[in-house]
């Protein structure tokens, strides 16, 4: 089996690929713009370019052909996203089409996997909203969101179009080690790691504390990915989420708690977004029914395996 990761050294990518290896015989053609190669494993490979650029996208699928794809590569961050809708948009919508464009002109018929995200949801009109189900209809209130509906509507139209093989997973908040920088969980996570090791003032400035949100570790979502690829129905969009809402504030509590030195709070109005989702969470039943997936990773060990890897992060960090 050749699979193709776009984004394979991202956060949930890495993950995935470890699991992969470790799970499977499966050799793993990683792409990104970015692509460094240092995840070593005699049955990984890199291609390093921009999946915006169609001509390298179909140099290649024609040289790879690969049996699977799991597009993860995207521009994954809400505040990027009000900062440059456009390129928001152009980045996660574009590589798909390319992507789809390739597969159909060398005629193949991999199964598909693409990652969404529960921005699509948007904000619960009512408490009845709530978990949210897939059934439930799109409603982005952030042009990332605008960019994963976008992605859904392609993949679901090729499907029909072309019958290619697609799953998409709306994957909710999923955080723990090798997250980038900006996720709350990650900045917090590095500050205080930064505080402990004496690099900055013992103090974190925060945004709207009182956001409640669904926190998935993500191995977990690395596990559900391969449960989607084996057992998910074509067509089909599945949730991966906890069906837990959880506080920002309890996330900060959580991290704070297992800080060795004291840190005081401070709220910072540059850190509030123009639009907010008050709540989301949502429900894995779907996916847990046609799957059998549930997730593993207890909230409390995330958080810690999280701060941990920050704290060896500073360590190791050039300078210090």
């Amino acid at each position: 089996m050749r699979v193709l990761i776009t984004g394979m050294n991202g956060f949930a990518g890495s993950h995935l690929a470890d699991l992969l290896i470790a799970q499977t015989h499966w050799m793993l053609i990683g792409a990104s713009r970015n692509a460094t190669g240092d995840r070593t494993s005699p049955r990984m490979s890199w291609w390093n370019f921009d999946l915006r650029d169609a001509d390298a996208v179909k140099r290649l699928i024609k040289l790879e052909r690969p049996d699977l794809v799991i597009h993860l590569a995207a521009q994954p961050y809400v505040p990027a996203a009000w900062d440059d809708p456009w390129a928001t948009f152009e980045m996660n919508v574009r590589p798909q089409q390319n992507l789809f464009d390739a597969l159909l002109a060398q005629r193949l018929t991999p199964r598909i996997l693409i990652a969404s995200s529960n921005e699509v949801y948007g904000p619960p009109a009512d408490a009845d909203d709530l978990p949210f189900r897939e059934t439930h209809p799109t409603w982005p209130v952030n042009p990332y969101g605008v960019s994963k509906v976008a992605q859904e509507a392609m993949a679901l139209q090729y499907r029909r179009s072309h019958g290619l093989d697609v799953v998409v997973a709306r994957a909710f908040n999923h955080i723990g080690p090798r997250q980038a920088m900006s996720s709350v969980a990650n900045q917090f996570a590095q500050q205080i790691a930064e505080i402990e090791a004496g690099l900055r003032e013992p103090v974190l400035r925060v945004g709207n504390m009182s956001a409640q949100r669904d926190f998935t570790d993500v191995r977990d979502v690395a596990r559900a990915y391969f449960a989607m690829i084996k057992l998910g129905e074509p067509g089909e969009i599945y949730n991966i989420c906890s069906g837990k809402p959880r506080s920002v504030q309890a996330l900060l509590d959580a991290l704070l708690s297992q800080a060795k030195t004291a840190i005081s709070i401070e709220p910072d109005p540059a850190k509030m977004r123009p639009a907010d989702t008050p709540i989301s969470y949502g429900s894995n039943a779907k996916l847990s029914a046609a799957t059998g997936w549930a997730p593993q990773i207890s909230f409390e060990q995330t958080v810690a395996d999280l701060l941990d890897d920050w704290r060896e992060r500073v360590k190791t960090a050039p300078g210090l």
